[in-house]
């Protein structure tokens, strides 16, 4: 009762941050939504081993990598754009110090030090970098609302006055709300989908660490998002430490299966009270123009 999880819990949260890679990649120009990359082996770095949860095992397009949460097409993608400008674009959306929310217990994201090649691949997907909630929430916000990063706060305030840094284009946000929708609509996400509110995200399943190993069977379940997708107006970032499979799950304890139905109740529950009224579901132009030519 005397710790504040969203503020001073510092975690590793896993494929969440592959929105961010993406965003980065895309912002520089390193990528664009027809690149490729290949996921059909796993990558050796030094003694470790990258591998895909249910590897598609194939070449991915950029969708496609966000979409079924490809730790090997991401760890590509970073490589591609470089150590330096992953560190940059994680100091702009507030990786690098404490969030400036008016609170005492705020505390300071756990960084790769020294930043080599494969801190670099494991940062792209979430692992070997910790950070708070309320940093999830606050850099997924200029993802999905025409690039500004805007200060997170807990006192009532008129949003046109509030502190607010433009971080990626207008174009690029445009994109990536477009990526996290088919997320929902056809990737890993589709448990969060609320009718009538088109739902954006991104899951994330990341493993714990217990006496200084990752354990393969403790991790913690998130899902990143923010609705409505016409016209995003909430962000939203759940996660759940140590989830257990059932058999409604089908023994599943990722972030498709326990921590997006669990954003779906939440959005059904608090859009009303909001006032956001139901529109007609969009469905992402890069599904229609790009993903189901590849598919076929």
């Amino acid at each position: 009762a005397l710790f504040a999880r969203n503020t001073l819990g510092v975690y590793e949260f896993g494929s969440s941050f592959k929105l961010f890679t993406v965003a980065n990649a895309l912002e520089n120009k390193v990528v664009t939504l027809r690149s490729r990359y290949d996921a059909s082996t796993p990558i050796r770095v030094a003694k470790f081993t990258i591998n895909d949860y249910r590897g598609q095992n194939r070449w991915m397009s950029v969708p496609e990598i966000l979409m079924y949460s490809s730790n090997i097409g991401c760890a590509k993608m970073a490589l591609d754009t470089g150590i330096k400008q992953q560190q940059e674009f994680f100091k702009k959306i507030g990786f690098y110090d404490p969030t400036p929310v008016e609170l005492l217990e705020n505390a300071k994201p756990m960084l790769p030090n020294p930043w080599r090649e494969v801190n670099a691949i494991t940062a792209s997907y979430g692992h070997g970098i910790a950070v708070t909630s309320l940093h999830m929430v606050a850099a997924v916000a200029p993802l999905v609302a025409d690039g500004y990063y805007v200060e997170p706060t807990v006192l009532k305030r008129d949003a046109s006055l509030s502190p607010r840094t433009q971080v990626i284009s207008k174009k690029t946000s445009q994109t990536i709300r477009d990526l996290m929708r088919l997320v929902v609509t056809d990737g890993y996400g589709r448990k969060a989908a609320v009718k009538g509110y088109s739902v954006l995200g991104k899951t994330g399943t990341a493993e714990l660490i217990r006496n200084g190993r990752y354990s393969k069977k403790l991790n913690r379940t998130s899902f990143l998002g923010a609705f409505p997708g016409n016209k995003p107006k909430y962000a939203l970032f759940v996660y759940i430490d140590e989830p257990k499979g059932t058999k409604k799950t089908f023994g599943f304890a990722t972030g498709g299966w326990i921590a997006a139905p669990t954003a779906k109740a939440i959005i059904e529950r608090t859009a009303p009270l909001l006032g956001i009224q139901k529109q007609p579901d969009i469905a992402s132009p890069i599904r229609e123009a790009t993903y189901i030519k590849w598919r076929k």
